[in-house]
């Protein structure tokens, strides 16, 4: 139970966004100004896989005090950015990341797809509502080397 519960604690550890840059986008003056953000997600169960994700974040107040809605649009790029290595089997489909970009109801996902015939990961990010979702999405895809095959749960 002990070891479980580290092996939990190190892939949440693994999994949280790290912010890479953002620029602004426009003017508030009070409060922080509107911006897009980048942010470096790495996948914590394939190592040698960033995914970087840039999205809008809603300033001035609201934002400020975090009230704030985010749009529901990001854009994704996920690279092999070292040796790739999957030390357990994967799901065929699994989210691999999620964010709060409301205060209650939205997030932002990210969900990491095996495609097997390719051996390619492929991930995909999107933005869900508790009554309304968004169809808006970014999709990237990373070859795998022939010679690391990726092991799929059963």
């Amino acid at each position: 139970m002990k070891y479980a519960a580290l092996a939990l604690l190190a892939v949440t550890a693994l999994s949280r966004a790290e912010p890479v840059g953002s620029v602004d986008t426009a003017f508030k003056l009070i409060g922080p100004d509107h911006k897009i953000v980048v942010d470096a997600y790495d996948d914590p169960k394939v190592q040698g896989v960033t995914c970087y994700v840039s999205r809008a974040k809603t300033g001035g107040i609201s934002g400020a005090i975090g009230i704030a809605e985010d749009k529901a649009e990001a854009s994704i790029a996920c690279r092999q950015v070292g040796p790739i290595a999957i030390a357990q089997p994967l799901a065929k489909q699994e989210e691999v990341f999620n964010e709060r970009i409301s205060l209650v109801f939205k997030k932002l996902r990210i969900v990491r797809m095996v495609d097997p015939a390719r051996n390619t990961l492929v991930y995909l990010t999107y933005s869900d509502r508790l009554i309304d979702g968004s169809p808006k999405n970014s999709v990237t895809a990373v070859p795998v080397p022939r010679e690391t095959a990726i092991p799929l749960k059963k």
